[in-house]
């Protein structure tokens, strides 16, 4: 059996010099992080909702069982 490397090799460049080209190499990650956050806003709003939606259900169910006259 062949020995199996304890730790990943990773090599990292350098962009060129070229801002057009140092702008295309963020552009993958912008992208990933604004889609990152809307998935992020989109749960937070989400938990927000139904948290308002069992406010009311709670709230309507108080108001049934209140005291009858």
């Amino acid at each position: 059996m062949a020995r199996r490397p304890d730790r990943i090799r990773i090599e990292v460049f350098a962009p060129n010099n070229s801002a057009e080209t140092a702008e295309q190499a963020l552009r993958p990650s912008d992208d990933a992080i604004r889609s990152l956050a809307r998935l992020i806003g989109r749960q937070m709003a989400r938990e927000q909702f139904e948290r308002a939606c069992a406010l009311e259900r709670k709230q309507a169910r108080q108001n049934r069982s209140g005291p009858m006259r």
